[in-house]
């Protein structure tokens, strides 16, 4: 009788990512899908007794804070065949030498998409009613609503919302916005499919368009060179009167200091959760601007939310090991476009 070996598998990641996403349970159902020993630490992949290690693993299952996975690095793992990131983007951690060997990445994008499209729902509406900036002056804040001014229509029915990129977390975005009353979305994305797009609830238009009818903006694009600060001055322009600017994705995506200047005038409003820089340092355009609000890249997966990653990367590493195709592999094709 042929006796099954578990795959060997190391756990690469920075220890705080490490308790955020194993409990006893999951580490227990880890253990019975490969055979691992204790996690190698960030900053130790590169010693000798860990490059030892690597000699026979053929998984590596990564997170944030896994060092890029280098053609040197790689040289210590010959029998690597698969790596499973419990995180978003694999392009901090994919070099092209893991394509040349063939080996095999997957991702939890599509879990971390989740609170992050939930966030940017919550900032549209909060943004259909200008909470944040009316919230942020407390002369005007305990007003009755007659004494706001300057905002807008304060409603959130038949809002029109462009989402610029139909990502993970654009697609599901764009279903989200269905559960308004009447609300119209629409979609620019140059590598969509128009009935992928109507099938989810939204109508797909080129960019200027949408920008000139878009009373709530929300970015999902990933930074590619050619997404680089694609809302600037002439993009920001196109908006109406107070639209506001939502921004989960990459700080990239906007020109700041045109973005800055529109908040100023009062002609705009933004929800930023990613800046550029970020954190945005002392004498920012962007800090203490009036119509702004900041958080800290809250958006993505926190707290418990990060067993959901760890979670959908298990159910992954099974198919695997099953043999079943993954679903969520990157390909070198799609990640040419990967966030």
């Amino acid at each position: 009788m042929t006796v099954q070996t578990r795959p060997q598998a190391l756990v690469v990641m920075d220890r705080d990512t490490y308790r955020a996403h194993f409990d006893e349970a999951r580490l227990a159902r880890l253990g019975g899908l490969v055979a691992t020993a204790d996690p190698v630490w960030a900053d130790e992949l590169d010693s000798p007794a860990v490059r030892a290690r690597l000699a026979g693993v053929e998984v590596l299952v990564t997170s944030w804070g896994a060092p890029r996975l280098t053609a040197r690095r790689l040289a210590a793992a010959p029998a690597l065949r698969a790596v499973f990131h419990a995180a978003g983007s694999v392009r901090p951690l994919v070099s092209d030498e893991i394509w040349r060997r063939g080996i095999r990445v997957s991702t939890a994008a599509d879990a971390n998409a989740i609170p992050v499209a939930e966030y940017t729902l919550a900032a549209i509406i909060f943004a259909g009613k200008k909470v944040p900036f009316i919230a942020a002056d407390p002369d005007r804040a305990y007003q009755g609503w007659s004494h706001h001014h300057g905002h807008g229509d304060l409603s959130n029915y038949r809002r029109t919302i462009g989402v610029v990129g139909f990502s993970r977390i654009g697609r599901r975005v764009v279903e989200l916005i269905g559960f308004l009353d009447s609300a119209q979305c629409l979609v620019a994305d140059p590598h969509a499919d128009p009935a992928e797009v109507a099938s989810a609830g939204g109508t797909l238009v080129d960019l200027p368009e949408l920008l000139a009818r878009s009373e709530i903006l929300t970015l999902h694009a990933p930074e590619l060179p050619s997404t680089y600060r694609m809302i600037g001055a002439a993009e920001l322009a196109l908006l109406p009167d107070h639209a506001t600017v939502i921004n989960t994705a990459r700080g990239s995506l906007v020109d700041s200091a045109a973005l800055a200047a529109q908040c100023r005038s009062g002609r705009l409003f933004a929800i930023l959760d990613v800046t550029d820089p970020e954190p945005l340092p002392t004498g920012a355009a962007l800090r203490d601007t009036p119509n702004v609000m900041v958080t800290p890249h809250l958006a993505g997966s926190l707290g418990t939310e990060i067993r959901r990653l760890t979670d959908h990367t298990l159910d992954e590493l099974a198919r695997w090991v099953a043999a079943e195709p993954l679903r969520a592999e990157i390909t070198p094709e799609a990640f040419a476009l990967h966030a």
